[in-house]
């Protein structure tokens, strides 16, 4: 994770976040890139793995998702650079268990909350498909973030996930956006509790005292 020292990261900006979603729209066929909130959650994914994955693998599923090689040229180095400083950004925010604000809108006024930040899940599903380190972790922890992102998902989708969609059975949806998208983040940062945890700083070795009446040592106030 990013270590204190590290360079503030600045976000990308309204302008830049329509650019990256321009880049990624030129794209020519037959790739298939993904969609500015689908990276989005994509990266999330690939960030909360155990093991850090290098830009070199992850990159090539955003501009396709079956990571055919795009043409090479300017194009291609700016979008790499405008989603490098988005993965910079958030994986600040997640190894400093920060809020960060996910790329997910608003839809049509019939949208349920739900449908609104699937494609944001859909990209985090994603990066589980290629990258399955998070998912083979063993641990109870992983469960209820796990139902919390899956549960935007169409059930048929969670092959062989008898206990995860258990899980989801028992969550209440999203009641609107702001719950929704705050149900991303808590899950997120959850999820890398287990797999990406904090280091804990070693207790302070106290200085030895010298003992009242030695040379040097002073008496204990009295207590009162």
């Amino acid at each position: 994770m990013i270590p204190r020292s590290a360079p503030e990261v600045s976000p990308l900006d309204e302008r830049e976040l329509a650019e990256l979603e321009e880049l990624l729209d030129a794209l020519p066929a037959p790739l298939e890139p993904l969609d500015v909130s689908m990276t989005d959650g994509f990266l999330v994914g690939v960030l909360l793995q155990p093991q850090t994955v290098p830009a070199a693998q992850w990159l090539r599923h955003i501009t396709d998702v079956d990571g055919r090689e795009p043409p090479a040229g300017p194009a291609l180095q700016r979008l790499h650079a405008l989603v490098r400083r988005r993965h910079a950004e958030l994986e600040r925010a997640i190894a400093q268990r920060q809020w960060f604000d996910p790329w997910v809108w608003e839809l049509d006024e019939d949208a349920s909350p739900s449908e609104a930040v699937m494609p944001w899940v859909a990209g985090f599903a994603t990066a589980m498909e290629f990258f399955p380190g998070l998912m083979r972790l063993d641990g109870p922890a992983l469960l209820e973030p796990l139902a919390q992102l899956f549960m935007h998902l169409d059930p048929e989708d969670l092959e062989d996930a008898d206990e995860l969609l258990a899980e989801i059975e028992t969550l209440e949806p999203p009641e609107d956006m702001a719950e929704a998208v705050e149900m991303l983040v808590r899950a997120s940062l959850l999820l890398a509790d287990v797999s990406r945890p904090r280091k804990v700083q070693p207790p302070a070795r106290k200085t030895p005292q010298p003992r009242p009446g030695a040379p040097g040592g002073r008496r204990p106030p009295p207590r009162r």
